[in-house]
């Protein structure tokens, strides 16, 4: 079994060089020595919990992954891994409210040349499938694909109630359409279900 001392050892040596910190850095933030922090680096010795906590704090890091073999890896990793999903759901996001952000932009410029005519709404109406369908391409490429059941549900709903909204406008009330969706929804769920992985029993 590894000596504790050293694997915490190593992983201050680590995350210090990370973060292009010297041992006096280290030791000012805590309040010791440089020296006392080269023998925590060297195993010589090892900080109490307390200080270990500090650690974790300075360094954004677990408490368990100072204590751990290879920890410092792991969670940097990690830390990757939450930063690019936070990214790209940023990203996402961006792109969404570009969208309705574009359907705004063309609900006010054809509200102050044509005027009230009531048709602008649809702009609104057309651009959530859009939304939608940006939703389900990123978080097939990025994310869980298994979401995409929701998206897709989602995205079917909202194409039949453009579809029922722009007949409105003609006058025409095309509810029954809805019909489609419930029949939509059964084969979904079906999908969804079947797609499950399957769990043997230990």
């Amino acid at each position: 079994m590894p000596d504790v001392k050293q694997i915490i050892a190593q992983n201050i040596t680590e995350l210090r060089l990370m973060n292009d910190m010297t041992q006096a850095q280290l030791g000012e933030k805590l309040n010791y020595s440089f020296k006392t922090v080269s023998k925590w680096e060297r195993g010589e010795s090892t900080p109490d919990i307390e200080i270990l906590v500090q650690i974790s704090e300075i360094f954004g890091v677990s408490l368990d992954s100072l204590v751990k073999e290879n920890g410092i890896a792991v969670a940097t990793e990690n830390n990757v891994k939450k930063q690019k999903n936070y990214n790209r759901r940023a990203i996402m996001l961006i792109v969404e409210a570009s969208i309705m952000l574009a359907a705004l932009f063309a609900f006010i410029i054809t509200s102050l040349i044509i005027g009230k005519n009531g048709f602008q709404i649809l702009y609104f109406v057309y651009a959530v499938p859009i939304v939608l369908i940006v939703n389900l391409i990123l978080n097939s490429v990025w994310f869980n694909p298994h979401n995409n059941y929701y998206i897709v549900s989602a995205l079917m709903w909202a194409i039949l109630a453009a579809i029922h909204i722009s007949f409105l406008y003609f006058k025409m009330n095309v509810a029954l359409i809805y019909l489609l969706g419930i029949a939509g929804q059964i084969i979904i769920f079906i999908c969804s279900f079947a797609t499950k992985p399957f769990k043997k029993n230990k």
